[in-house]
């Protein structure tokens, strides 16, 4: 049950924010179904592989970091 506490919402303004809840709800139900997802292309440590390897220079120790 969803109380309003402060203020005065319309009826349209309230079903828009409950419209919000339930989908945001059925996207999380629906997601955990799916299983555990694959890591985002960002953040995956196979990227840094494809690329060259970094050249010597005064800041090269901070593009050899790993991150784990």
């Amino acid at each position: 049950m969803i109380k309003v506490v402060r203020g005065n919402p319309t009826p349209e303004e309230l079903a828009a924010a409950l419209a919000v809840v339930q989908a945001r709800a059925a996207a999380i139900e629906g997601g955990a179904a799916d299983g555990p997802r694959p890591p985002e292309g960002w953040s995956d440590p196979a990227r840094i592989a494809r690329s060259s390897r970094p050249l010597p220079g005064p800041r090269a120790w901070a593009r050899s970091y790993w991150p784990v």
